[in-house]
């Protein structure tokens, strides 16, 4: 069930996604090399917790971690360790926060120091794939338009969309309806409403689509070992087009 959202419980959550972006814009400026992941997680769990917010990540289903850590072929949901970013990694972070009662969720893929080409022209299509599908975010049009322009970006692009991860919608939980798959024909799917709030989020492959999971229970990297982006922002359907409630990370 798709629940519609009230003025006051959008500014909620968009309180939420102020303090998410001050998370992530921080945990930007730490990515360069010789920084171990588990860093990255110290220091995202003091700042949200300093802020007088809860960590949506941490334990959810058991995830042990405040925030997802995801480097080179893996694509989303890697746990933060003892790992070293070195020169020329990528990596996914993906932070959740609840403020108040109200949820925001987000995604970077950050470049470490310097990185070849391809992986550049990954981070800079899977990016655009959220901005192309944050644009059909309005009022009377279907779900799948937001699917579709990602598809349509990565393919393009002679990229391949993740399949086995979606988006979803976000507000009063975490993880609510509908999920947001990353493919699909337009013109489907539910009618967008004023008061939806989705997490939109493309994941998309410089190699095939194939995914498969470590033996962590978490962590998601690709089959065929190739490079993996993942951009998230939390976005309200609104009268006046799409809000981009975590827009800002810098």
């Amino acid at each position: 069930m798709i629940e519609l959202k009230s003025p006051s419980q959008l500014e909620g959550i968009k309180n939420a996604s102020r303090l998410l972006v001050d998370v992530l814009t921080g945990l930007k400026k730490m990515v360069v090399p010789g920084i171990i992941t588990e860093q990255l997680d110290n220091w995202a769990r003091k700042k949200i917790l300093d802020s007088g917010a809860d960590c949506a990540f941490l334990g959810y289903k058991g995830f042990p971690k405040t925030i997802c850590t995801s480097v080179n072929e893996q694509i989303v949901h890697g746990i933060p360790g003892k790992r070293i970013l070195k020169n020329g990694d990528i990596i996914s972070i993906d932070v959740g926060v609840r403020l108040d009662g109200y949820f925001s969720d987000a995604a970077v893929t950050v470049a470490v120091g310097n990185i070849a080409n391809m992986a550049a022209r990954l981070i800079e299509v899977t990016r655009k794939a959220l901005l192309d599908a944050i644009g059909y975010a309005v009022c009377g049009g279907r779900l799948s338009d937001i699917s579709c322009a990602v598809e349509r970006c990565a393919v393009d692009n002679g990229l391949n969309v993740v399949r086995e991860f979606v988006g979803h919608g976000i507000g009063l939980n975490l993880h609510e309806d509908p999920p947001v798959p990353n493919f699909g024909r337009s013109g489907a799917g539910v009618r967008l409403k004023e008061g939806m709030v989705l997490a939109i989020e493309p994941m998309i492959n410089a190699g095939g689509p194939g995914v498969e999971i470590l033996d962590d229970g978490w962590t998601a990297v690709t089959q065929d070992g190739s490079l993996s982006a993942h951009f998230e922002h939390t976005v309200a359907i609104t009268k006046n087009g799409p809000e981009v409630f975590t827009e800002g990370i810098e």
